[in-house]
């Protein structure tokens, strides 16, 4: 039987797009299950602010009228307009171990995108930069950390073998807290960074937590602005962001430093809150939100999900400061392995930090390219 491909159109077209995935990795112990009312809040148009500024459209790949693969094309307008191209992107990639389909997969979003008159496909990207990103090409046999990417090794060769090249390469770093406290290195820069700074590290005040989030809108834009696939976020998307994560934020890991009483940078760590999502496959209720404060204390990890230092204060060592404070605070709350996540292969300053924190790369993700 011959392959077709679907334009999600309706609800129900939506619902089997957000449910394939179940299909995938019924037998694999590492994937987390997304939450099933997470995804289709994102993929609601009126209330995610992404689509403020940008297009989705949604493709199913079907044979003999079962599912068998998917894939979102994107259009991003904001990532366009900040590097000054005609990028588009594909994300939400689940296929089969069948070329056939991911190459009509991969064809459909690329001429979806080229009637939208981009030049290139890159991905995968769920949706963006800002979110979930790149394929897990090494690093398999563990579980993602939160709002981390997992894959089967065999789309590697699905995409590669469609004519996917590799555009960047992003890495992950473990952390255990012996080793990093155990660096005289990171204490010796972390100390001098603090003296000759001043540096004041305080952590979210949860009481006065939008005046704190107008902070980080302060410095996130302004901190990750070279970089590479950079897309800036909106003050919605912030908010959104906020309002999504606030339930589960630890404040003693959400830190700012201020110097002279100027914000001058930010981190923002999560617990991997994927160890308790992955007992719920995919649903929040009726007992998963019980699993969500009986077993938070269970958690071994935490993922650094940002730490940033506004340009004009970087290469001072400020980030061996935040990096100390850090992996310190987690102890005090019984956590002694950490991530930090995504680290861009050619970002030397922040890979070389990250080595004398006796940190290691322990999973890599690849974004690949094509042109139209």
């Amino acid at each position: 039987m011959s392959t077709s491909i679907i334009k999600v159109s309706s609800q129900a077209g939506l619902m089997s797009f957000i449910k394939f995935p179940w299909k995938i990795y019924s037998n694999n112990p590492y994937w987390v299950p997304p939450l099933i009312m997470d995804r289709k809040k994102f993929f609601n148009t009126s209330k995610n602010p992404f689509f403020k500024h940008a297009e989705m459209q949604l493709f199913l790949a079907k044979k003999n009228d079962e599912v068998v693969g998917r894939i979102a094309a994107i259009k991003n307008d904001l990532h366009n307009q900040n590097h000054n191209d005609k990028v588009g992107f594909f994300g939400f990639f689940e296929c089969v171990n069948d070329q056939q389909i991911a190459n009509l997969l991969f064809d459909s979003a690329k001429q979806w995108l080229k009637d939208k008159g981009l030049t290139a496909m890159r991905g995968p990207a769920n949706p963006s930069s800002n979110d979930e990103y790149g394929l897990l090409i090494e690093g398999f046999d563990d579980s993602p950390r939160i709002l981390m990417t997992y894959n089967p090794e065999y789309y590697m060769n699905l995409c590669e073998n469609y004519g996917l090249v590799k555009a960047k390469d992003l890495n992950a770093f473990k952390l255990e807290t012996d080793k990093v406290l155990s660096s005289e290195k990171l204490k010796r820069v972390a100390d001098i960074a603090q003296k000759r700074s001043g540096l004041k590290i305080s952590q979210l005040d949860m009481k006065n937590f939008d005046a704190e989030l107008d902070k980080v809108k302060y410095v996130y834009n302004k901190a990750w602005a070279p970089n590479w696939g950079f897309v800036p976020m909106t003050e919605d998307e912030i908010d959104a962001m906020a309002k999504d994560l606030k339930s589960i934020i630890e404040p003693s890991l959400v830190l700012f430093g201020e110097i002279d009483g100027k914000l001058v940078g930010f981190a923002l760590v999560l617990l991997d809150y994927n160890f308790i999502f992955k007992q719920m496959n995919g649903r929040l209720f009726p007992f998963g939100i019980i699993k969500l404060f009986t077993q938070k204390k269970k958690i071994p990890w935490s993922r650094i999900i940002t730490l940033g230092i506004i340009p004009e204060y970087q290469k001072r060592g400020l980030d061996a400061v935040f990096y100390y404070e850090i992996v310190t605070r987690a102890a005090k709350i019984n956590i002694f392995l950490g991530e930090a996540s995504w680290v861009l292969e050619d970002n030397n300053m922040m890979n070389r930090g990250l080595e004398v924190m006796n940190a290691h790369a322990y999973k890599k993700y690849r974004i690949y390219e094509i042109p139209i």
